[in-house]
This record gives structure tokens, C-alpha cells and sequence, in this order.
């Protein structure tokens, strides 16, 4: 890998480190299998996938549950069940798309941005189940 695929890697890297270290109960999926250098898969435990997606499109971040392929389901991908994750990891996790013109400020906004969202989100279900 050379050129824009390093760059990218890096800036893929640095977004995962960023998540993980500020996001407790997170976990890169296939974190250690080779991989494209443009794309991560993360769950989050205790939260719907779906609900951290909605509140990233809230603050401007375009991210997916599914497979490239399947962009515009909520279905969780085939790929996560594939490799034999439990449900529920499948069902938390969100895929994280990088290409040419991502830049650290991209990077920088959603390590900023989505541990608040996702403390806050994991509040309301915790309000929820104990109602």
C-alpha cells in the first residue's frame, strides 16, 4: 500500500484509536484481520446502532450499519454475521467510510462529537428499562 491508500489508513487508524480511547465499550470489529484502508466497523455496547446513526446525521456525519453494498438498510451486515459476531454486536455496530478527501478535521469532529452522543444515548436506555 503506498500513496492515498497509506493516508487514508492512517487517518482510518487514528479515527479508531480516537473512538476507542474516548468511547468505553467499544471495539473495532475485525480489528486485526487484514483490511481496505478506507473503512472500519465499531460497536458500541449498550446502544442501537441505529440511534448513534441518526444522532451523527444530526451533527453532519454520514455513517452506515450495513455493508457498502447494502447502504441504506438498517439491517446489520452480512459481513458482522459472517464472522460469527453475537447478535447484538451486530446490531451495534456502525460502519465508519473514509476516501480522497477526508481529512483530520473529519476525523478530529467525530472523535469530538461521539462520546457525548453515545453517553447521552446510552442514558435514555437506561431511563427506558428502568421505567
Amino acid at each position: 500500500m503506498t500513496g492515498e491508500g497509506e493516508r487514508v489508513a492512517a487517518l482510518r487508524d487514528r479515527l479508531e484509536r480516537g473512538i476507542t480511547a474516548n468511547v468505553p465499550g467499544t471495539a473495532v470489529n475485525g480489528g486485526g484481520s487484514p483490511r481496505v484502508p478506507n473503512t472500519t466497523n465499531i460497536s458500541f455496547d449498550r446502544v442501537e446502532a441505529e440511534s448513534v446513526l441518526i444522532a451523527l446525521d444530526l451533527e453532519g456525519v454520514a455513517v452506515s450499519t450495513g455493508s457498502a453494498c447494502s447502504s441504506g438498510t438498517l439491517e446489520p451486515s452480512h459481513v458482522l454475521k459472517a464472522m460469527g459476531l453475537p447478535v447484538h454486536r451486530t446490531q451495534n455496530s456502525l460502519r465508519f467510510s473514509l476516501g480522497l478527501f477526508s481529512n483530520d478535521e473529519e476525523v478530529d469532529r467525530v472523535i469530538e462529537v461521539l462520546p457525548r452522543l453515545v453517553e447521552k444515548l446510552r442514558g435514555l436506555t437506561k431511563k427506558m428499562v428502568s421505567v
